[in-house]
């Protein structure tokens, strides 16, 4: 799954990775980003609107959802283009959500001790969303989950799908709604581009924050 990232790169650096037409804006260094928050996403806010990066609520509740529908920070790249809940947003809102890399738990001896996962060369990179507008008009995203492939597979059965560049602006391109074109045209980043390490467990808590979360631990 993934259910907590760092996003610290500047965002000039976002910009030019993206290759993408994007409005100016900030960003404020976070290395524990959690779900309940406001995260940051580049999406299109409607069909013919341009490309932006802005802030999504992390966690997807469509607006025709009753009020104590659940609200998923995750979709399974298996059933999101069939479910319900996810079809549609998969077929006209997807987004996608910059981060630096992300966090997962291994078990150890009855503990669980968490580890950081990112990218060899330390790149940002680029986890594969969809968004909806929920049931109070602002948008909500999940961040689609697929099974751990390379080292990520060592410490956890399921990884964030992260795209590979050329797979960034097909991803984006809200004209294509064909399940079996999206799947020819989009591709995960390779696995043996990604690295990992243990981290301090004060990542646990949602409330900590700061370089250090990310720093390796014996």
């Amino acid at each position: 799954m993934c259910g907590r990232f760092a996003l610290y790169s500047p965002y000039p650096k976002l910009s030019q990775a993206l290759r993408l037409p994007l409005e100016p804006g900030e960003l404020m260094p976070r290395y524990n980003v959690a779900p309940g928050t406001w995260i940051t996403a580049v999406r299109h806010p409607s069909d013919e609107a341009p490309l932006v990066m802005d802030e999504v609520w992390w966690g997807c509740r469509p607006h025709w959802a009753k009020e104590k529908a659940p609200e998923p920070i995750n979709a399974t790249v298996e059933k999101v283009a069939t479910s319900n809940y996810f079809k549609g947003a998969f077929a006209h809102h997807r987004c996608l959500v910059p981060a630096d890399g992300w966090y997962e738990w291994l078990p150890v001896d009855g503990k669980k001790q968490p580890h950081f996962l990112c990218r060899e060369d330390r790149e940002p990179i680029w986890l594969a969303g969809i968004w909806s507008q929920r049931p109070d008009g602002t948008p909500g995203c999940a961040i689609l989950t697929e099974p751990a492939r390379g080292v990520a597979a060592e410490i956890h059965s399921r990884m964030p799908l992260v795209l590979d560049a050329e797979s960034l602006e097909p991803w984006l391109d809200s004209h294509l709604t064909d399940r079996e074109t999206i799947r020819h045209v989009v591709h995960h980043m390779p696995a043996e581009h990604l690295t990992q390490w243990p981290v301090s467990t004060r990542v646990n808590r949602p409330t900590q924050d700061g370089a250090e979360l990310i720093a390796p631990v014996d």
